[in-house]
């Protein structure tokens, strides 16, 4: 048996650059003009994990409130998107891709993402994705993108002999290193396919 495990952003939906602004923005907008690191500078690349360390960089305790609130201000911008803009864009035959996983008996998937569960719901929903039955792990499960991924896994189910990872990011590529998957690059960042098309399962 196989595992495929699929980020989201920049993975499934192209959502990585207005995410990313949508969140900085809901940091500052809650916290004021802290200052923030480049992503990759980050210990733990996920929306729980960079919270934690953008608040100690500016010497803030972890307070739960301040946390619902940035991700309250953050979850309604992502709304105001969808409903202005629309849905964030599908990376060419990913819904196809993914649902072709999922169907076949020699196969299991899951998600693990470095975002917020209600985030992830949101932006994969609205983009047309029907994840029922698919195990989703999320930074609200953990702030290690290593140990998302490995949760991820255990939840798809015994007998897994191989694990492939689809991602976007350095850190997802590290990550896939540090636990021993195949990893396959998505978009241009690191030169990774642009279609799902001609992905094998």
């Amino acid at each position: 048996m196989k595992a495929i495990v699929f980020d989201i952003d920049g993975t499934l939906i192209d959502s990585m650059s207005v995410d990313t602004e949508l969140y900085r923005a809901s940091i500052r907008e809650v916290l004021g003009p802290v200052s923030l690191r480049r992503l990759s500078d980050y210990d733990h690349v996920t929306d729980s994990g960079i919270l934690a360390q953008v608040l100690d960089d500016n010497g803030y305790s972890v307070d739960p409130e301040v946390t619902a609130s940035i991700k309250a201000v953050f979850l309604e911008g992502l709304r105001r998107h969808i409903r202005t803009v629309g849905s964030f864009p599908v990376i060419d035959g990913a819904i196809q891709f993914v649902e072709s996983a999922r169907k076949s008996d020699e196969r299991r998937v899951a998600i693990a993402t470095g975002c917020w569960r209600e985030s992830a719901l949101l932006k994969l929903e609205s983009a047309g994705f029907d994840i029922d039955g698919i195990p989703l792990v999320t930074c609200d499960d953990s702030p290690s993108r290593v140990e998302i991924m490995q949760s991820a896994l255990n939840k798809a189910g015994d007998g897994i002999r191989s694990v492939t990872y689809f991602g976007d990011a350095e850190w997802d590529q590290r990550a896939c290193q540090e636990l021993g998957w195949n990893f396959v690059a998505v978009g241009p960042g690191l030169q990774g396919i642009e279609s799902y098309v001609d992905a094998r399962l």
